[in-house]
């Protein structure tokens, strides 16, 4: 399987550089772990969902330690066809979730979603969960609605997506369960997200 991200930090400050030299920074401890390669337009991860959704939310949390308001868009991918397989990319939770029913599933997301280590920076995550291929996709996506309004970090619905609030530890963990615990374990799945912290509108 190949999994990974496409990731864009956008710092509303004359010190962008300074900002995104930070959250950059913050990636150096998953080098080992994650293929990690950054242009002018975004930052590519490919590895294993552990340390990739660890690292993709220490960069945003190491940006948001900045009083500025900052977003960041991801983009994330697991089992698109038209990508080789990677060893890197190996995921326990995925190939145990191939026996698990939905609800088992669930159960299982809301364990680790209340589990998840608090980072201590408080953020805001606009998500949409694409299944894609054939199947029953929509009884997938119902099923991770379910386990979001459970989650500890659901804030409200929107059209086309959720929200969510909280600490980052908590949300970033609950955008990895909606990721690796619905759709088909072997199928293709994508999220598309956009984090949000220290927005002037919620002051």
């Amino acid at each position: 399987m190949f999994i990974g991200a496409q990731v864009s930090l956008y710092p509303m400050t004359s010190k962008f550089v300074e900002v995104i030299a930070t959250g950059l920074e913050a990636l150096t401890p998953y080098k080992d772990d994650l293929r990690i390669e950054t242009d002018d337009i975004s930052t590519l991860m490919i590895g294993s969902p552990g340390p990739l959704f660890d690292a993709i939310r220490d960069l945003f949390a190491a940006a948001a330690r900045q009083p500025e308001h900052v977003t960041m868009h991801v983009t994330l991918s697991r089992g698109c066809p038209g990508e080789p397989d990677d060893p890197i990319c190996r995921c326990e939770t995925l190939e145990r979730a191939q026996g698990e029913t939905l609800a088992e599933r669930q159960a299982l997301a809301v364990q680790a979603v209340a589990t998840a280590p608090e980072v201590g920076v408080g953020n805001d995550v606009q998500f949409s969960l694409y299944v894609m291929g054939g199947g029953d996709h929509m009884a997938e996506i119902y099923g991770c609605i379910d386990f979001l309004k459970t989650s500890g970090t659901f804030y409200k619905a929107k059209n086309f997506s959720t929200r969510l609030r909280g600490d980052a530890g908590a949300v970033f963990e609950t955008l990895r369960q909606a990721f690796l615990r619905f759709g088909p374990a072997d199928g293709h799945v994508t999220i598309d997200m956009t984090a949000s912290a220290n927005s002037p509108g919620r002051r």
